[in-house]
């Protein structure tokens, strides 16, 4: 059943009139502003006067802040492209839209709070990644709908879509009790959506690569990491790579996920915080439900590992080893491969050691393949599930190296490459590098706040002074934002997805986590690195007769920087932004 993709905003004194376009519908949905009331009216009604009136792309739902309700539409959208013949829309733009007229009902201290909770709202909404389709359902895979009775189809959009990937669940809760409404109700994903054209051989063919980002355990880099009780892991993102040619239609899917233990990483100012592994949690009880629930979803699994052999990160590799191997699970094997050592000094031609370690079971997974005429021909049996410490930079590399293999197999199938041939020898391999590496960018975005690191690989094939320099900027605004930004942004994300629930009398009857105010010692560190910098770059820019005067500029900030960093060493000053709605979430005992 598909939502209604053309509506109109009648904002009236006491009510919302969302309008419903579309040829052959009279649908009018109303929401009274005062008692939050929603009514379907199906053979429409006379509009009273209204205040204003706007087209509008759909409807997120609605959050309850301390000022009360607001309606949050999509007001802008791009298209992305066609999977199946149906289009793919990317949210551009968003608006809040409150139920009351006026803050008179709030305290003051009340009325900042509201800004703060509204702005965090907003800060998630802006993160321009977020993608919907009114008549296809983008959170199943190719294989997944194949799979499906005909009678799936008739189930509205929201209710037949994988809870996994619904980003505005929680926001579409009063609505979603209401089953009358559900031609309005809109699931929406998060992550990356990039449909190209390529042309091999004189055969057009289009590219798609869908990434899907898990709403449960979401959050940021540092505070965001491992299981959960119910065994979802961070930064949990699904990978489906397919190609349309002909009628014919194949898709090839990998996961990735934190490593699938109960620890944390959080930021202490140090450019990387030792990993804490908790001592009283059971590791293997939540890893079981993990790895359960994603053979149910997946079938078999390799589960590859990219983090260090020595270091802070072999505490990981050797508890994640043991894990498996208590586990006694004959679905999975376990691959560990020590990316930074086996890829040192740029020897990036050493990746092929993994891929032939894995060339076995990719061949046994296979892929999922339709004909023209809907007959299935290939069925995907397994998925290998890539990891580093972020699942972002070197998992990433693996992937992308892994999907173009399973490409080249499905091109050789379709008739597309000639035999012989490989995807490098076409410009058509410019476009699945670069889909790959911004993938990569937007994936590291959501998660980690910057573009992804090692993308020139991605992008070229090898690793460029370019690309180093590149790393080296975007590890310097992951630091900053690491350390202090992100605890804003898990509140945000927290906020957006229900994990915190604001109570009516909140800040008045009981204390609001808000109250934690950030003083001048939070700022302190930040201005001091960035006018450290500053400075810097006017040192190296100052004319030669003006050096001495560039050395001591330099010295001194630099002197400045250090002295900082040195008292929070050693007094244990608590200067990193950390969340204050949930938590809990993010500790480990």
């Amino acid at each position: 059943m598909a939502v209604h993709e053309n509506l109109v905003l009648h904002i009236g004194e006491d009510k919302f009139y969302i309008e419903a376009r579309d040829q052959g519908t009279k649908e009018v949905l109303v929401i009274d502003r005062l008692s939050q009331e929603i009514v379907l009216e199906p053979n429409g009604i006379k509009l009273p006067t209204v205040t204003a009136t706007q087209p509008v792309c759909g409807i997120l739902g609605t959050v309850n802040l301390l000022a009360g309700h607001y309606l949050i539409l999509i007001t802008k959208k791009m298209k992305v492209g066609e999977i199946k013949g149906e289009t793919i829309w990317k949210v551009t733009s968003t608006e809040l839209f409150p139920y009351r007229k006026t803050l008179l009902h709030l305290s003051e201290i009340q009325q900042r709070y509201n800004r703060v909770y509204e702005n965090m709202i907003q800060q998630v909404l802006d993160m321009n990644c977020y993608y919907f389709s009114t008549t296809y359902d983008l959170t199943h895979t190719l294989q997944r709908l194949y799979n499906t009775s005909p009678e799936f189809s008739q189930i509205p959009l929201h209710e037949r879509a994988d809870q996994r990937f619904v980003w505005n669940c929680h926001l579409l809760r009063e609505l979603s009790a209401q089953p009358e409404l559900s031609r309005f109700i809109l699931p929406v994903m998060c992550g990356f959506i990039s449909v190209k054209v390529g042309l091999i051989n004189s055969r057009r063919f289009e590219y798609i690569l869908v990434s899907r980002r898990s709403c449960f355990r979401a959050g940021t880099r540092f505070y965001m990491r491992g299981l959960d009780e119910e065994g979802h892991a961070a930064n949990f993102v699904e990978t489906e790579q397919i190609i349309q040619y002909d009628g014919n239609m194949a898709s090839f899917v990998q996961t990735r996920g934190s490593i699938p233990l109960f620890w944390s990483q959080r930021p202490n100012i140090k450019y990387k915080p030792t990993p804490q592994i908790s001592k009283s949690q059971n590791h293997l009880d939540a890893f079981h439900r993990h790895i359960d629930s994603s053979v149910v979803s997946y079938g078999m699994h390799v589960l590859i590992n990219l983090i260090d052999h020595k270091g802070a990160e072999k505490l990981l590799e050797d508890r994640f080893a043991k894990t498996v191997y208590d586990s006694k699970n004959e679905q999975i094997r376990y691959e560990s491969f020590d990316f930074h050592h086996e890829c040192r000094k740029m020897q990036w031609h050493r990746l092929s050691i993994l891929t032939d370690r894995l060339a076995k079971e990719q061949e046994q997974f296979g892929y999922f393949m339709v004909s023209s005429s809907n007959e299935l021909l290939k069925h995907q049996i397994g998925v290998f599930r890539t990891n580093c410490i972020d699942c972002l930079d070197r998992t990433n590399v693996v992937q992308s190296l892994l999907a173009r293999r399973s490409l080249y197999e499905q091109m050789q199938f379709f008739g597309i490459l000639k035999p012989g041939e490989q995807i490098k020898d076409h410009t058509f391999d410019n476009t699945f590098n670069n889909v790959w590496a911004d993938n990569a960018d937007e994936c590291s975005k959501q998660y980690a706040g910057t573009g992804a690191l090692k993308t020139d690989f991605t992008r070229t094939g090898k690793r460029t002074r370019y690309g180093l320099l590149k790393d080296g900027y975007n590890s310097i605004v992951r630091y900053y934002k690491n350390n202090f930004s992100d605890g804003t942004r898990q509140d945000a994300i927290d906020l957006f997805l229900g994990n915190y629930i604001i109570e009516e009398n909140e800040g008045i009857t009981f204390p609001s986590p808000l109250e934690q105010q950030r003083d001048v010692k939070y700022l302190l560190l930040p201005l001091i690195c960035v006018i450290a910098f500053s400075m810097t770059l006017i040192s190296i820019l100052m004319p030669p007769a003006e050096t001495f005067l560039a050395i001591m500029y330099f010295i001194f900030w630099l002197t400045a920087t250090i002295v900082t960093l040195g008292l929070i060493y050693i007094f244990g000053l608590e200067y990193v932004d950390a969340p204050r709605l949930c938590q809990n979430k993010i500790k480990v005992d």
